[in-house]
C-alpha cells in the first residue's frame, strides 16, 4: 500500500518534529531561507497565472508548486513547524525551549528568504529599479495595500478578521505539511500537500510567510504601506493566527486523537478500538 494509516502518519510527524527541534541554527537558517524564497516564487507564479488567464482559481491551482518543493526537500517553513514541532513538544520529545527557538529562527530565516526573493523579483521586473510600472508590480502593490490598509479601515473588526483568516489559513497549510506523511511515494506526497494548500490560497486566507514576500515587495513597487502598518495590521496578527490554526486545529487535535493515549494502552490497539493493556 502507498499510504500510511493516520496513527502511523502521526507517529512519523512526531519523529520529524523532534528532529526539526534538534536542528542546529545553521541548518534552520539555510532551510528557512530557502523556504521563504520558494514560497515567494510560488506567489509570483500564482499572480502571473491569474493575470494571464483572468481566473484567480488558476493561480490557486499552481501556487502549491513551491510548497511541494519545500515538503520534498525537507525544508523549514514556520507555518508547518507550528504543527509538526508543537506536537513533538506536547509529546515530550522536544523541550519547549527548543520548540520556541525553532519558531524564532525559522521565522527570521523565512523573513530573510522572502525579502531577498522579493528584492530580486523587483529588480527583474523593473529593469533593475529604473521602471517600476510593470503590471505584476502593480498587482503586488495593490495586494500589499489590501492586506494592511484594507484591514485598518475596519478597525477592530479588521483586526479580528485578519486573525481569523490566519487561523483558517494555517489549519489548511498544516494539513499540507502533515498529509504527506500518509504517503510513501513522491507523487503521493505531492498530491497530499497540494489539496489543502490549494484550498487555503483559493479562499484568500492570510499566510504569514506569503505576506513576508507580498508586503515588502509591494512597498518596493510603490504600495502606500509603512513598515509599522505592515507589522501592526498584518504580520503580527497573521503570525499569531497561523500559530493557533496550525498548532491547535491541525497538530494537537490529530495528536490527541491518534497519539496521546492513556497509560497502559498501546496506540496501535487504541486505533483499532481495543483497550488491551500493553505488555510491560
Amino acid at each position: 500500500m502507498d499510504n500510511l494509516k493516520p496513527p502511523e502518519a502521526v507517529a512519523a510527524v512526531l519523529e520529524a518534529g523532534a528532529a526539526k527541534a534538534a536542528l542546529p541554527v545553521k541548518d534552520l537558517m539555510i532551510r528557512g531561507l530557502l523556504s521563504g524564497a520558494l514560497l515567494g516564487v510560488s506567489t509570483t507564479l500564482a499572480i502571473t497565472a491569474s493575470m494571464q488567464t483572468g481566473v484567480a482559481l488558476v493561480g490557486a491551482l499552481v501556487f502549491p508548486v513551491g510548497f511541494a518543493m519545500i515538503i520534498l526537500l525537507g525544508l523549514d517553513l514556520l507555518t508547518g513547524s507550528f504543527a509538526v514541532v508543537t506536537v513533538a513538544g506536547a509529546d515530550g520529545r522536544a523541550a519547549w525551549g527548543r520548540v520556541s527557538a525553532n519558531f524564532a529562527w525559522v521565522f527570521l530565516a523565512n523573513l530573510l528568504g522572502s525579502v531577498a526573493y522579493g528584492g530580486l523579483f523587483y529588480l527583474a521586473s523593473s529593469w533593475f529599479g529604473t521602471d517600476a510600472t510593470s503590471p505584476i508590480g502593480a498587482r503586488i502593490a495593490a495586494l500589499a495595500e489590501a492586506k494592511t490598509a484594507g484591514y485598518a479601515a475596519h478597525g477592530a473588526a479588521g483586526m479580528a478578521t485578519v486573525f481569523v483568516k490566519a487561523i483558517l489559513c494555517n489549519w489548511m497549510v498544516c494539513l499540507g505539511a502533515v498529509l504527506p506523511f500518509t504517503a510513501r511515494s513522491t507523487v503521493g506526497k505531492i498530491a497530499a500537500c497540494w489539496l489543502p494548500v490549494f484550498t487555503f490560497f483559493a479562499q484568500g486566507f492570510e499566510h504569514s510567510v506569503v505576506n513576508m514576500f507580498v508586503i515588502p515587495t509591494g512597498i518596493l513597487f510603490g504600495a502606500k504601506v509603512t513598515i509599522k502598518s505592515w507589522w501592526a495590521w498584518n504580520q503580527i496578527p497573521v503570525t499569531l493566527g497561523n500559530l493557533v490554526g496550525g498548532a491547535l486545529f491541525t497538530g494537537l487535535f490529530l495528536y490527541w486523537t491518534y497519539a496521546a493515549k492513556p497509560a497502559g494502552v498501546r496506540p496501535a490497539d487504541a486505533s483499532l478500538g481495543t483497550t488491551e493493556p500493553a505488555v510491560s
